[in-house]
């Protein structure tokens, strides 16, 4: 199976270069290699029916399809395994970012904006992001905490170094298939994780829920959690429902829910949506909007209703703001920071956009704003009209844009028309904030680019995802 897969030049992080198995997948790979031809194929028909029939499936977008399409996630049966010290390394070094991006919106919207009074960041900066709301002021955050879910997106460079590629503070999806890809292998391929020490992510429904009561406002005595979001035409709606689900929440539309005397109140259970801020409340933000709930905001000033994530997080996973948290994290919390991050490029700096456009061709320009891969410009595989195009939005408007290096993702091998190919991947781990404390998941969504040659991981892109395994303590050796 594993007979003629090729290392190249990248950073694998599951064989050495002399095509040796590192340590920790030594097992596996002896393992799977034991299977009788045709084995992998015949249970990758097994998933692919398990998926149809949970229904696991995401949306994408796509031109002339504005309604979405949905699709099955795709999910390669060849699991990511990282070992116990590895992971202690990750999970402080999120738990660090994480505190410290909490103590900055909490600073900015309901303290002293310590960070842009000592010259941290821009003002300016801060408040021509596209996610920074007026409108959060006067909300209270139960224990300074206002992004209660994180999704910290990872990656390992060409020599296995794990490095922060931007922060999801608002919305992060992905945990779902997390949980069902565990729940698929599992059932796939028990005698192959019961030889291996995983750490479980089956709790994660349970963690949420405690997180999301940990909030409630002070004067609930009976608090009640609902699911919010924009229906079955959102690309996460899959996720939505799976975690209202395990959680054994109502699931609710903007319809179902009403403002009276700045309490909310439950209407009827009628499906499951969950809103961007700017559609949350008609009142507050846009009046034409008919799928938000009346007077919610006016519920979170009285401290009635809390809204998780709150509003106004995108001012910190603005990706302008993103190199400055090495710098948040030394302001707040006095530490240097455990993970480094990708070497980015603000182009409103004169001489920092001349460098871009001086190296277009060699850079990855992202829109500040963007998710999910649209709007990506990758210099090295981009057409010359592209690179005219991303060259004179980048002039007319630099504050919309960053540039980072073209980072050479670590690959892991990855089954492909019944083949074991390399293909490169990235991690989002998933970051619980309560008041007394920050729980990290073990493992995450490990994003695969399915496509040959592919650096975009994205679902919307034409990416899958492999199950992680985070070893028990002890259990694993170097990388």
């Amino acid at each position: 199976m594993f007979d003629d897969y090729s290392c190249d030049d990248f950073y694998d992080e599951a064989f050495r270069p002399d095509g040796t198995p590192r340590e920790h997948y030594r097992r596996l790979v002896e393992l799977l290699s034991s299977f009788e031809p045709g084995e992998l194929e015949r249970r990758a028909r097994m998933r692919d029916a398990t998926f149809r029939s949970r229904g696991v499936t995401f949306t994408v977008y796509d031109e002339g399809e504005p309604e979405g399409l949905e699709r099955t996630f795709p999910m390669d049966l060849l699991p990511r395994i990282i070992p116990a010290a590895e992971w202690d390394l990750i999970a402080a070094g999120l738990t660090q970012r994480v505190r410290a991006l909490n103590m900055f919106l909490d600073d900015l919207y309901d303290g002293e904006r310590s960070a842009i009074r000592d010259g941290v960041v821009p003002e300016w900066l801060v408040l021509s992001s596209d996610g920074f709301r007026r409108e959060a002021f006067g909300v209270p955050a139960v224990g300074g905490v206002r992004c209660l879910v994180a999704g910290i997106d990872l990656i390992r460079d060409h020599a296995g170094t794990y490095m922060v590629l931007e922060d999801n503070l608002r919305n992060p999806s992905g945990v779902s298939y997390v949980l069902e890809n565990r729940q698929v292998m599992t059932r796939l391929f028990p005698l192959v994780t019961a030889a291996h020490a995983i750490r479980p992510v089956d709790h994660y429904p349970r963690s949420l829920l405690r997180t999301l009561l940990s909030v409630a406002p002070p004067t609930a005595t009976d608090p009640r959690v609902v699911v919010l979001t924009p229906g079955i035409f959102n690309s996460a709606y899959f996720e939505h429902a799976f975690l209202a689900r395990e959680m054994g929440v109502e699931l609710v539309e903007g319809r179902d829910l009403v403002v009276h005397e700045h309490i909310v109140w439950m209407r009827t259970v009628r499906g499951l949506r969950r809103l961007d801020d700017e559609f949350l409340d008609p009142v507050g933000f846009h009046s034409e909007s008919g799928i938000g709930v009346p007077g919610l905001l006016s519920a979170m000033r009285e401290g009635t209703v809390t809204v998780v994530n709150a509003v106004g997080n995108g001012a910190a996973d603005d990706k302008a703001i993103y190199p400055f948290v090495a710098k948040f994290i030394r302001h707040y919390l006095n530490e240097e920071p455990l993970l480094p991050t990708v070497t980015t490029y603000l182009p409103w700096e004169p001489d920092q956009l001349a460098h871009i456009l001086d190296r277009l061709d060699r850079l990855v320009v992202k829109p500040v704003g963007g998710a999910g891969g649209y709007g990506l410009v990758m210099g090295p595989s981009a057409s010359a009209e592209q690179l005219e195009r991303c060259r004179a939005a980048l002039v007319a408007d630099p504050r919309g844009f960053i540039a980072q290096e073209v980072m050479q993702l670590s690959r892991l091998p990855t089954m492909t028309d019944d083949q074991v190919v390399g293909r490169h991947v990235d991690l989002r781990p998933f970051v619980l904030s309560r008041p007394d404390g920050i729980e990290v998941l073990p493992g995450g969504l490990t994003r695969v680019a399915l496509r040959k040659g592919s650096l975009v991981v994205n679902s919307s892109q034409g990416g899958g995802s492999k199950d992680t395994w985070v070893m028990a303590d002890g259990i694993g050796g170097p990388a």
